[in-house]
C-alpha cells in the first residue's frame, strides 16, 4: 500500500497482479490491514482502477471465494490458472496489454503464483501454479508497458528447500528490473537531454540502487542498457554484476521480499 500510494499521488494507476490470491479479502483476524487485503484497500483507497486490473494466476484450495467474488464485482479481470495453462502465457500477455493500455501500470508478483515444485519457500502455496518458465515468458510478453513501480513479494527463505524459491525469485525479479530499466530508458531517449544523435545510445544510463547500501552488490556500470542491445536471454551475460546469483544470494541473507523503485 505505501507503494502505491506514492506511485498515485496523481491519480489511480493500473494494475497487473501475478498471484495465487486475489488478495482482496477484507479483516483478518480483527485487522485490515493483512497479506489477503492490500487491493481491496487499494481499490477503497482510489489507488487503483479496478477496470484497469488484471489477476492472473488466481486459484486455490479456499474455504469461500470472498476475494474471487469482490474482484470481479468490482471489474477486475481475474485470470485463472487453469485457464493460463488452457490458452497459453501469450494470450495472456496479451490480454493484460489490453487491459492496462499506456496508462501508468503497477506491476505485482507474488512468489506464490509458481507452483510448489518450483517455489516451496513461501507462506500460502498453492499447488496447479506457474512453471518458472512460464512466468519468464510472461514477464517478457510485457515489455513496453509505461510502468511506474514493480516489487516482487513472498520469497521465505526459511521456508525453503534447496534454496529454488530464493533462486527463482532471484531470476524473476531481474526480468522485472529489466522492464523497468527499458522504460527509462526509452524516456532517456526520446528527452531532447538525451537523444542520440549519431545513432548510439545515451551514457547517462544507470539502474538505481535497490539493495542496502551496505550491501555488497555492485552497483551497475553507466552504460547504455544491454536489453537494448541484444535479447532477454543475452542480458545475464552482458551485465555481469546482476547476474541470478548475485540476486539469489542476496535474497538468501534474510531478505524476503525485494522491491524495485518506482520509475517517475
Amino acid at each position: 500500500l505505501p507503494l502505491l500510494r506514492a506511485v498515485a499521488a496523481s491519480g489511480p494507476v493500473a494494475l497487473i497482479h501475478i498471484d495465487a490470491h486475489t488478495d482482496t479479502w477484507d479483516s483478518f483476524q480483527g485487522s485490515k490491514f493483512n497479506h489477503g487485503a492490500p487491493f481491496r484497500r487499494a481499490v477503497e483507497e482510489g489507488l487503483i482502477d479496478p477496470a484497469a486490473t488484471i489477476q492472473i494466476g488466481i486459484r486455490g484450495t479456499q474455504n469461500s471465494p470472498e476475494g474471487w467474488d469482490y474482484s470481479a464485482q468490482n471489474g477486475m479481470d481475474v485470470v485463472f490458472c487453469e485457464e493460463v495453462h488452457a490458452s497459453g502465457v501469450e494470450d495472456i500477455a496479451e490480454r493484460a496489454r489490453a487491459c492496462v493500455g499506456d496508462r501508468p501500470v503497477y506491476l505485482t508478483f507474488d512468489i506464490d503464483s509458481l507452483d510448489p515444485v518450483y517455489a516451496p519457500g513461501t507462506g500460502t502455496p498453492e499447488i496447479g501454479g506457474l512453471t518458472t518458465h512460464q512466468a519468464q515468458m510472461l514477464l517478457r510478453g510485457l515489455r513496453g508497458l509505461n510502468y511506474v513501480g514493480a516489487d516482487l513479494v513472498e520469497v521465505s527463505p526459511p521456508f525453503d528447500n534447496g534454496y529454488v524459491t530464493s533462486l527463482a525469485g532471484a531470476a524473476l525479479a531481474f526480468e522485472i528490473l529489466c522492464l523497468l530499466a527499458e522504460k527509462v530508458s526509452a524516456r532517456s531517449i526520446t528527452s531532447p537531454i538525451n537523444r542520440p544523435t549519431t545513432g548510439s545510445l545515451p551514457r547517462s544510463y544507470a539502474l538505481p540502487a535497490f539493495a542496502p547500501k551496505k550491501s555488497w552488490i555492485p552497483v551497475p556500470p553507466v552504460g547504455p542498457p544491454p536489453h537494448l542491445c541484444a535479447e532477454l536471454r543475452g542480458i545475464s551475460a552482458a551485465w555481469k554484476p546482476y547476474r541470478s546469483a548475485n540476486l539469489a544470494r542476496w535474497l538468501l541473507s534474510g531478505h524476503t521480499s525485494l522491491l524495485t523503485l518506482n520509475t517517475t
